[in-house]
């Protein structure tokens, strides 16, 4: 079968040709280029949302609950869980997600696990093709949910149109929100499993960071209990609202040119990092060995290197 033949069966809706242009996507290899090229004329249309938070914040209960909300206008949904790596396959470890199996024998829904592959991010390399696949699929919102892994969990905002960075009540969490940067990432705060003693004080906290931020845009708290399906219209609400005040301003159209030169680099990169594993092995142990011997710093190592592949693409 050729790419053209699986780009139109997943454009059709056919579940499996979308798994297998994910599967390709996650690969790589050589014919990557060529389906991202069939697909890319078909992208566009479809919106983003992110969601962030430390781990057991309840983000895939909220998530299954948010695609039931989000079903409920008529969108079609495509959903990338963004796990931890298996140190052994680089699959993900967690599978696609048990608690989202409600909407499995849903056509319209699509969800699928990613591995993280070691990226330090959280957010795989390969998602911003995934997400193309899905949206030339007609999922027309995507949602991104990814492993709470701190600091690095930043990366999401580049990703996603919107950025929801989920909290539980208590004040460490409301501290690490802060010490992890994801003040300055989030869109809409959700303070989720909010049944709980002080989720009062974890808003007024949050309220009063906020209160510290200079950016226009001054992030949305919402209150829900995923479990029971509490405040997950005022959330979707929250979403929307933020996707009106960026169309308004014409942010939205300067948040996706920054996401694509964020990506059109990492493809730099990642292509240079595997010409020096393919092309230089030797070289580059040579340099090592220099290195450790104390004979060179890394960093004329490094420039040594880039003189190694530049010479080669002569």
């Amino acid at each position: 079968m050729t790419i053209t033949d699986l780009v139109e069966r997943a454009r059709s809706g056919e579940r499996r040709a979308i798994a297998q242009l994910i599967s390709l996507v996650e690969d790589g290899g050589a014919e990557l280029g060529a389906a991202m090229q069939a697909i890319y004329p078909h992208t566009g249309g479809s919106y983003s949302v992110g969601i962030t938070g430390a781990p057991g914040a309840g983000k895939s209960t909220l998530t299954e609950r948010l695609i039931a909300r989000v079903r409920r206008d008529g969108h079609q949904v495509g959903v990338l869980a963004v796990d931890p790596s298996s140190p052994f396959s680089g699959g993900a470890l967690l599978g696609d997600r048990v608690r989202m199996q409600t909407h499995a024998t849903d056509p319209e829904v699509f969800i699928r696990s990613m591995a993280t592959r070691g990226h330090l991010g959280g957010i795989s390399l390969a998602t911003p093709e995934a997400m193309r696949v899905l949206e030339a699929a007609g999922k027309d919102i995507v949602i991104i949910e990814t492993v709470g892994v701190g600091q690095s969990e930043v990366e999401i905002t580049d990703a996603c149109d919107t950025t929801l960075v989920v909290v539980n009540p208590g004040w460490g969490d409301a501290v690490q929100a802060a010490k992890a940067g994801l003040m300055e990432i989030a869109d809409v705060f959700v303070v989720n499993k909010a049944d709980r003693p002080g989720t009062r004080d974890s808003v007024r906290e949050l309220k009063q960071m906020l209160q510290m931020s200079e950016a226009e845009w001054k992030p949305e708290i919402v209150e829900t209990v995923a479990t029971k399906g509490e405040g997950i219209d005022e959330l979707w609400a929250a979403v929307e609202k933020h996707r009106a005040w960026q169309e308004e301003r014409g942010a939205l159209e300067a948040r996706r040119r920054r996401r694509i030169e964020r990506e059109i680099k990492d493809i730099v990169a990642e292509r240079f990092r595997t010409r020096v594993e393919n092309e230089c092995r030797e070289v580059l142990a040579s340099l090592t060995d220099d290195v450790v011997a104390r004979r060179i710093d890394p960093y004329e190592a490094a420039d040594r290197l880039m003189e190694d592949l530049r010479a080669a693409s002569r």
